[in-house]
């Protein structure tokens, strides 16, 4: 990926607000393959707010109000998501969202894959099955749950739940992750082994990610934007990140 590749995902003076109070305010950004931006900022700086702003979830919420684009580029076609570009069920298919807390379904392991294949994308048969099996193959976690795909999904461990929730989304195809602090309720070692997942996933995926760790945004991080009162304050890079002192300095202040 180089700089000159065309982004994925191009936000353009997005103001998202409730009730009419303002929580974003004149955002721009741009998503690419390859890379994994990761947005940090104090609590209630917009973050989340951010996340669900560009696969349109916000729109679950009474009174919010949108204003700006959102532009997809999609099979060689692109469009703005809040313009009819695309049908809403498509816009939160292509550009998934994984939570805080895993949400994982009532369901078996199994269900918790194959009813959104059904419902969504109506694919039945040995079809469903192989995209299963490599959904789970693509978060690692097939072999751990191939024999117990009928146990219900709340029997997995958090981690586990958490990348069932993962491969939920890849099994829909998507082109651009959004994530709200997936490891945040997770132990160190199976934090490293969602971390090691995202580094791979991003050859393939655009991801938007917030965290609230210090060292996970280090770690993680391929760009580092700040976010303040609902505006993007500042831009890191990798040399940015590579210079301790100062990158500790602006957390601190972020934090």
């Amino acid at each position: 990926m180089t700089e000159r590749a065309a982004p994925i995902v191009e936000v353009s003076d997005l103001t998202v607000s409730f009730s009419g109070k303002p929580v974003l305010d004149a955002v721009t950004l741009s998503l690419w393959t390859g890379r994994i931006t990761v947005l940090v900022g104090s609590s209630g700086s917009g973050k989340t707010t951010l996340l669900r702003a560009i696969n349109r979830l916000n729109e679950c919420f009474p009174h919010c109000r949108t204003e700006g684009a959102v532009r997809l580029k999609l099979e060689g076609r692109s469009g703005d998501i809040y313009k009819d570009f695309l049908p809403l069920p498509e816009v939160r298919r292509r550009v998934g969202m994984v939570f805080q807390t895993p949400a994982v379904l009532p369901f078996s392991i199994l269900k918790n894959l194959t009813l959104p294949l059904r419902v969504t994308l109506g694919i039945w048969g040995n079809v469903l099955s192989d995209r299963v099996e490599r959904a789970l193959q693509e978060v690692s976690l097939w072999d751990e749950v191939k024999d117990r795909l009928q146990d219900a999904a709340t029997t997995l461990s958090g981690g586990q739940q958490q990348r069932l929730c993962l491969a939920r989304i890849l099994a829909l195809e998507p082109r651009v992750l959004l994530l709200d602090e997936p490891t945040a309720s997770l132990d160190f070692r199976t934090t490293h082994k969602i971390e090691e997942l995202l580094a791979r996933l991003k050859e393939r995926y655009a991801i938007l990610a917030v965290s609230h760790s210090l060292s996970q945004v280090r770690r993680l991080a391929d760009r580092v934007l700040v976010l303040r009162e609902g505006r993007i304050a500042q831009e890191l890079d990798p040399q940015h990140l590579q210079d301790t002192h100062a990158f500790q300095a602006l957390l601190d202040e972020v934090f």
